[in-house]
């Protein structure tokens, strides 16, 4: 979208995921949300605080594998460096404990990497107003865990 529709002010995101085409389609896409400027783009784990620090993002969108460390522990890194930037951690499938280890890290949420991009955008702007967001199935697949004897 032409800057000069976008407001005032936009949310910052930073994303991290390692495979380039992903990476900038996800770039892409969000880029055309009129409130959302993608600022950063990297693809290991161990670049993400020093994007952060040097391009300030409000929110960043982390692949749960990432070479260099993982987004989730990245997070935990991130959230001590740039503690005003929410986290969201993206993942292709839920796995067990991820959903408990993605919070512990600090993180306000964890998502599905291919699920609609406008689910992603509700997600980024509901994270920014303090929401924790999950996404459901991955909160169902995370209950059946702690069912399990």
């Amino acid at each position: 979208m032409p800057r000069e529709h976008r407001p005032a002010k936009s949310v910052r995101v930073l994303i991290a995921e390692n495979r380039s085409t992903t990476r900038g389609a996800l770039a892409l896409l969000l880029g055309m949300e009129p409130d959302i400027e993608v600022v950063a783009q990297v693809g290991r784990g161990d670049e993400i605080v020093d994007a952060a620090l040097t391009r300030w993002p409000d929110v960043a969108l982390l692949d749960c594998d990432l070479p260099g460390l993982s987004g989730v522990d990245a997070a935990a890194e991130l959230r001590k460096e740039v503690p005003d930037c929410r986290v969201l951690i993206l993942t292709t499938f839920g796995r067990p404990g991820l959903l408990r280890r993605t919070l512990e890290a600090g993180a306000a949420g964890l998502l599905v990497k291919d699920g609609p991009v406008e689910e992603l955008a509700e997600a980024i702007r509901r994270a920014l107003t303090g929401e924790t967001v999950i996404d459901p199935v991955l909160a169902a697949a995370a209950a059946g865990e702690q069912g399990r004897p």
